[in-house]
C-alpha cells in the first residue's frame, strides 16, 4: 500500500462514535467553547486498517478498529500551558531516575543513532523510571480533567525507554541475529525460551493474564514457536519503497525510528537488549501521566503544526502539507527520535504519541475489568499498537486510543520502544 495524504479520518472513525458512546466516551463539559487542545482537528489521518505488509500479509484487515473515539470538541478549559499537575514533564526527565543505557547492547558501541538522540545528544538507550500506581485505562480528557473513567488497572514500577528504537540500534540486533540459529543452523542470536518475561513481578512468574477465567495464568515469555517469525532481512525491513527507514548499510537515517519491524522482531530485540515489550497498561500509564490521565502525554497544550509536541498529520518537517500530494511523500516525513522536544510525558519519554505506532506485548481484545500487572496473553488475531504516527490526525494523540496490527506484518508506520525492570 502506498501512502496517501489526507485520507479522511472519518472513514476510520465512522464506527467509532458508536464504540465511543457504548464505552462512555463523551465530553462532560459544555460544548459551547473550542478546546485549544483540539485546534488541529482530525484532518490527515490515514486509513490505518489497510496493510502495508510486504511479508505476505492478507492486505486490508477487518477487525474491531481503534477505540476511544475521535475526541473532537470540548470547552476551552484553560490556557493549555503544557503539563497538568507537577512532576517530571520536561524532556530531560527531571525528577526521574534516568539510566544512561550504557548496559544495553544496542548502544554499547556508540555512534549515530546510538549515543546522539534528542536535543542533548544523549544515549539513545536512556531508560526512565516510571513509578507504579493505579489509573483508568478508559477515560476522556478535553482539558477539564478526566471523565468517563472505566477499566482500572494497577501497574508496578518499571522503566520505559525515553526514545523509540532507532535504525542504528536495530542494526546492532540484525548483526547479532545474522540468520538466527533456528532458521539456518547458524550461530546467530535467538531469544531463549521463557525469556522476555516481567520477571520482577509475582515472584518471577511475570504478568497475569487479563483474559483467563479458569484461574491465575502467568506470562510465558518467548516461545520457540516464535523463532521462525524473526526475519529482519533487508527485504522485510524495506516493506515500503517510500517510507521504510531501514537502509542496508549505515547512512544518514540512523537516528530515525526503525519501522517495518513485526511484533516478533520487536519482542526479540527487546529481549536481546535486556528488556521486554511494554504492556498496553504500562504504555498507557506512562503516556497518561499515571493517575493524572492527561489529555496528551505532555498535558493540555495544543500540539499545533510546528512539530514541537508531536510528529503527526504530515506536518513534519515543514508544517502542513509536508507530505505533498498522494504518493509524493518521503522518509523525510518521519522525524529522528526525540525531535518533538516539548512533547515529553510526565516521566520524560518522548514521541510516546506520533511519529510511529509502537508495538505492545498484548493481544488485542476488550478490557476485562480491574487488574494488577496484567496483559491480555490469550492468543487472538491481532497484537496491540499504540500512539499514532506521522500521518495520523489529532485524535490519535490521546493516550487511551488503542489500535491493532497482525503480528507478522511489516508496516512502514509501526515501530516500538522497550520497557525494563525497575
Amino acid at each position: 500500500m502506498r501512502f496517501r495524504k489526507k485520507l479522511p479520518v472519518r472513514r476510520l472513525t465512522s464506527a467509532l462514535g458508536t464504540l465511543a458512546v457504548a464505552a462512555g466516551f463523551s465530553a462532560s463539559c459544555s460544548s459551547s467553547g473550542s478546546n485549544a487542545g483540539n485546534a488541529k482537528g482530525d484532518a490527515g489521518a490515514k486509513d490505518a486498517t489497510s496493510s502495508s505488509s510486504s511479508s505476505g500479509g492478507a492486505g486490508p484487515e477487518s477487525g474491531p478498529g481503534p477505540d476511544a473515539g475521535s475526541f473532537d470538541g470540548g470547552p476551552d478549559c484553560g490556557s493549555g500551558d503544557g503539563s497538568s499537575g507537577t512532576g517530571p514533564a520536561s524532556s530531560s526527565g527531571s525528577g526521574t531516575e534516568g539510566d544512561s543505557g550504557s548496559q544495553a547492547p544496542s548502544c554499547a558501541a556508540g555512534g549515530a543513532g546510538l549515543t546522539n538522540c534528542g536535543a542533548g545528544s544523549e544515549s539513545c538507550c536512556t531508560s526512565l523510571e516510571v513509578a507504579g500506581g493505579t489509573y483508568y485505562r478508559t477515560y476522556v480528557s478535553s482539558g477539564c480533567g478526566p471523565t468517563g473513567e472505566a477499566d482500572p488497572a494497577s501497574v508496578s514500577g518499571f522503566r520505559l525507554d525515553k526514545y523509540e528504537v532507532t535504525v542504528g540500534r536495530f542494526r546492532r540486533f540484525v548483526n547479532a541475529w545474522d540468520g538466527g540459529s533456528g532458521l539456518d543452523g547458524g550461530a546467530g542470536y535467538e531469544p531463549s525460551p521463557g525469556s522476555g518475561k516481567h520477571a520482577h513481578l509475582n515472584g518471577g512468574q511475570g504478568l497475569v493474564n487479563d483474559d483467563d477465567d479458569a484461574g491465575v495464568d502467568y506470562e510465558t515469555g518467548w516461545l520457540t514457536s516464535n523463532d521462525g517469525n524473526v526475519a529482519p532481512t533487508d527485504a522485510n525491513l524495506a516493506c515500503d519503497p517510500t517510507y521504510a527507514t531501514w537502509t542496508p548499510s549505515a547512512g544518514n537515517g540512523e537516528k530515525l525510528p526503525i519501522t517495518c519491524v513485526n511484533w516478533y522482531e520487536a519482542y526479540a530485540f527487546c529481549i536481546w537488549d535486556g528488556g521486554f515489550l511494554p504492556t498496553e497498561a504500562e504504555w498507557e500509564y506512562a503516556a497518561a501521566g499515571g493517575s493524572q490521565q492527561r489529555e496528551y502525554p505532555w498535558g493540555t497544550a495544543a500540539p499545533g503544526t510546528n512539530n514541537h509536541y508531536a510528529i503527526y498529520d504530515c506536518d513534519y518537517p515543514s508544517g502542513p502539507g509536508s507530505c505533498g500530494d498522494a504518493g509524493s511523500g518521503s522518509v523525510a516525513n518521519i522525524a529522528p527520535a526525540g525531535s518533538a522536544a516539548l512533547g515529553a510525558g510526565f516521566w520524560g519519554q518522548l514521541d510516546v504519541v506520533g511519529n510511529v505506532w509502537g508495538w505492545n506485548l498484548d493481544w488485542y481484545a476488550p478490557y476485562r475489568g480491574p487488574c494488577t500487572d496484567c496483559a491480555n496473553l490469550t492468543a487472538a488475531v491481532f497484537r496491540a499498537v499504540r500512539g499514532g504516527d506521522f500521518n495520523s490526525g489529532l485524535s490519535y494523540l490521546h493516550p487511551p486510543v488503542r489500535f491493532y496490527r497482525i503480528p507478522s506484518n511489516h508496516d512502514y508506520f509501526v515501530g516500538f520502544r522497550c520497557a525494563r525492570a525497575p
